[in-house]
């Protein structure tokens, strides 16, 4: 897959966005303008960690297959073969699901 070229430093996390709904659960199309910014995504890469004043690494707290909820806004867009990601800092990510 395109993202194994690619490797993002420090703390940050590459994310792959959730696809918006656009049908409710009744068959409904929802319009474009009416669909909700998709905060939810999956990690698809994680750089090794930030440095701290002394040296020492801070690893991230998210690994690769982990889904996350991003804040609405923020992020830096990247395209990697005609696929949209999004790199966002591991402290801007909200939170983290559990698996079940």
């Amino acid at each position: 897959q395109a993202f194994k070229r690619f490797f993002p430093l420090f703390d940050r996390v590459l994310v792959e966005r959730f696809v918006p709904e656009v049908k409710t659960k009744g068959g409904i199309m929802i319009p474009e303008k009416a669909q909700g910014k998709v905060v939810e995504a999956t990690v698809m890469a994680v750089g090794p960690g930030a440095v701290k004043d002394n040296g020492q690494v801070k690893p991230v707290s998210v690994k690769v297959g982990d889904k996350v909820l991003l804040p609405e806004y923020g992020g830096t867009k990247v395209t990697i073969e005609d696929s949209e990601y999004y790199l966002f800092r591991d402290g801007d990510l909200l939170g983290k699901f559990e698996s079940s």
